[in-house]
């Protein structure tokens, strides 16, 4: 049995044939979405799983950003047994009770920004950013967004029109949910300006804010725009840190005409970056906050954090029969508790810096790693060519995560060339240099 404090993986039959068996049955009867590795879980604590044929792994992918507190932390999994004693479902959109009351109340008070808020509850990020797009539509009376190039905001038609990330996100979907205009977002190592981000960061935010101006002045009405959504630091896209400067030059923009400022922490918040919420960074107040993944340590629920001024103000205008569910908010409660008593969210500082450091250094090492970025618990490294060129080399990217995997260490792409390291936010410094080691041995085998 595991207990989430091995110091290393331990792998000895990588696929086994269980693990076989069951991907097998799963690709026979199971839609086809996004699987990355042929990982097949049986038992997870703290950073550490098993799987089905007894191999031992570090998962450095949170199951996609969700756990941040550890596989099962002990909290989450008592507070989810005591109420499921209570009450499994009760309709918290149709009907009362306590628990999704006080986790309201305890979202609006640990939210950024000193004003009335509201919270809907959902069951996933997209649809937090569909409560985000029809409580903005609804309140402003605008119907035109702005998001970003290289953003991911989900894959329902509202959140998939502001998804930027990859064509195959949009492909053979059209039409989406129309009004949304992109702009480049301010990535400091590729950009279309052609300005070195890391050099000139003040220049690539100016660029980027003037040509959102230039669009306000030429097609695009600013008194038409209901809202801004952009995440604190890209996420699938790529974890792009833009500049210091940008949201607040971000803030001040949508401020002068209007515009709500949404900020998506789906896979930035909770903890991930070494502050509750990665706008926290910038310091920026967002108007709205959209939240889900790692809300409630594996338990389904989202929740969008609005202005109460922009409340729907009749019955019936959205609504959903499974958000809020007293399950999933009595294990939000529990994650947020672990995260403020236990130290997790400075402990993912901490251990940031030690990865930062170690992904800093294979950057100098290597010649196809021509970036290392992040906050936090949040980095990556992107795989290309050479430095000079700064061409993508996907399949070398995959196969270094492939090799990793072989190791005992689980990793997700990100972006077009990218591999993020997101492990959950109790990993100990032994821990996590022992996963960095092994993911430098995968490429220096990739590179031969």
């Amino acid at each position: 049995m595991i207990t989430g404090n091995e110091s290393k993986p331990l792998v000895k039959n990588v696929v086994g044939d269980k693990a076989k068996e069951i991907i097998s049955k799963d690709e026979k009867f199971i839609a086809t979405t996004t699987k990355a590795s042929p990982a097949v879980v049986k038992e997870a604590k703290g950073i550490v799983f098993e799987d089905v044929d007894g191999n031992i792994f570090f998962d450095f992918t949170s199951g996609v950003g969700v756990v941040n507190v550890g596989h099962c932390h002990p909290k989450v999994t008592k507070a989810i047994k005591e109420q499921a004693e209570k009450f499994l479902h009760f309709a918290g959109t149709d009907f009362y009770y306590e628990v999704q009351a006080n986790l309201a109340e305890k979202l609006c008070q640990i939210t950024p920004g000193n004003f009335d808020k509201k919270v809907y509850y959902g069951n996933s990020g997209a649809e937090a950013i569909e409560a985000a797009i029809k409580m903005a539509r609804w309140s402003t009376g605008k119907k035109f967004f702005i998001a970003f190039i290289g953003a991911f905001h989900g894959r329902t038609m509202g959140a998939l029109a502001l998804t930027a990330s990859k064509p195959v996100h949009k492909q053979k979907f059209f039409p989406w949910t129309p009004g949304v205009i992109h702009m480049p977002y301010p990535n400091p190592y590729r950009n279309p300006f052609g300005i070195d981000g890391y050099e000139e960061p003040y220049e690539l935010t100016n660029a980027v804010i003037n040509y959102i101006e230039y669009a306000f002045n030429h097609f695009l009405p600013s008194d038409e725009v209901a809202a801004i959504f952009v995440e604190p630091i890209q996420g699938e896209g790529g974890y792009i840190v833009p500049p210091k400067n940008f949201h607040g030059e971000l803030k001040k923009l949508a401020e002068e005409h209007g515009i709500l400022f949404i900020d998506d922490e789906i896979q930035a918040g909770f903890g991930r970056t070494g502050k509750m919420w990665a706008i926290e960074h910038f310091n920026v107040v967002p108007d709205v906050i959209t939240t889900a993944k790692a809300m409630a340590s594996g338990i389904p629920i989202s929740a969008c954090i609005y202005p109460a001024e922009n409340d729907f103000k009749v019955k019936g205008a959205h609504s959903t029969t499974f958000g809020g569910n007293p399950l999933a908010c009595a294990a939000s409660l529990a994650t947020i508790e672990v995260l403020e008593e236990e130290g997790l969210i400075k402990n993912a500082e901490k251990q940031g810096e030690i990865m930062k450091k170690r992904l800093e250094e294979m950057k100098e090492k290597y010649e196809i790693v021509g970036d290392a970025r992040g906050i936090g618990l949040m980095q990556a490294i992107e795989i290309v060519k050479d430095k000079k060129s700064k061409e993508i080399e996907p399949k070398l990217r995959d196969e270094i995560i492939e090799r990793a995997f072989r190791k005992g260490i689980l990793l997700l792409s990100c972006g077009q060339s990218a591999i993020r390291f997101i492990p959950p936010l109790c990993i100990n410094e032994e821990q996590l240099n022992n996963a960095m080691d092994l993911v430098e041995e995968a490429i220096k085998e990739a590179v031969g």
